[in-house]
């Protein structure tokens, strides 16, 4: 059985969250192709998400949401 994408991208977001930067960042891409730039901030306690090709930036208070969003991003072909 092939390891849940899902179960790491929500690792990689918690792991934001941990940090002790005002802002941090991490971009997420396929077969070296970015997909898109994630950023969490502190003092808020949202997610911004920016997708790569259409620089289109969404806001998510839910780590599920956000990670599901990045998920069907890194599906897409």
């Amino acid at each position: 059985m092939k390891p849940s994408q899902l179960v790491a991208i929500i690792r990689r977001l918690e792991a934001m969250k941990e940090e002790t930067n005002e802002v941090e960042v991490r971009r997420f891409e396929k077969d070296g192709v970015e997909k898109c730039i994630v950023r969490y901030d502190f003092q808020s306690g949202n997610f911004e998400l920016e997708e790569s090709g259409s620089n289109q930036s969404y806001q998510f208070d839910d780590i599920d949401l956000v990670a599901i969003e990045i998920f069907e991003l890194l599906q897409d072909a």
